[in-house]
């Protein structure tokens, strides 16, 4: 078991985020001592680092993240009814339902990805429009003192 201060430091964290997390249910509540204090798992700390690692890598708002988190939530549960069974027929179902998933969180990361080419693509324009006024700027400077250069 883990102390917050021990979770805040591996995962690059302060306290107050840890707890804000838990607060908007991005994270769910960790087990606590009688007096209070917030008690970790190894898991704990394992989820909170896929939160920092969707938030951070992905840059996913809190609203995307914790989307992100509750269909990686239903995944793993997908994934334990699929352990548990031993019929085909029904693992070809419960395959399928995890494919549906995995196609969610995939589309998550999509419509980020074409945030970030609009976003991109925007920089590229406006780099290119400024490449150009330097041009321009120079052979102005050219043509009106030739012999300075």
């Amino acid at each position: 078991m883990y102390k917050i201060d021990d979770v805040a430091k591996e995962c690059g964290l302060t306290k107050r985020t840890i707890r804000y997390y838990e607060e908007i249910g991005v994270m769910p509540s960790p087990q606590r001592t009688d007096g209070g204090t917030r008690l970790y798992t190894r898991e704990d700390i394992n989820y909170l680092k896929k939160v920092v690692r969707a938030k951070e890598v992905l840059g996913f708002s809190l609203q995307e993240l914790h989307t992100y988190i509750a269909t990686a939530d239903v995944l793993n549960e997908q994934r334990f009814d699929y352990q548990q069974t031993t019929e085909v027929r029904e693992r070809i179902e419960k395959l399928t339902r995890m494919e549906a998933t995995l196609g969610g969180q995939l589309q998550l990361i999509e419509q980020k990805l074409q945030s970030i080419h609009a976003v991109q693509a925007e920089l590229e324009e406006l780099r290119e429009r400024v490449q150009n006024g330097i041009q321009r700027l120079q052979a102005h400077e050219i043509t009106e003192h030739p012999g300075d250069g």
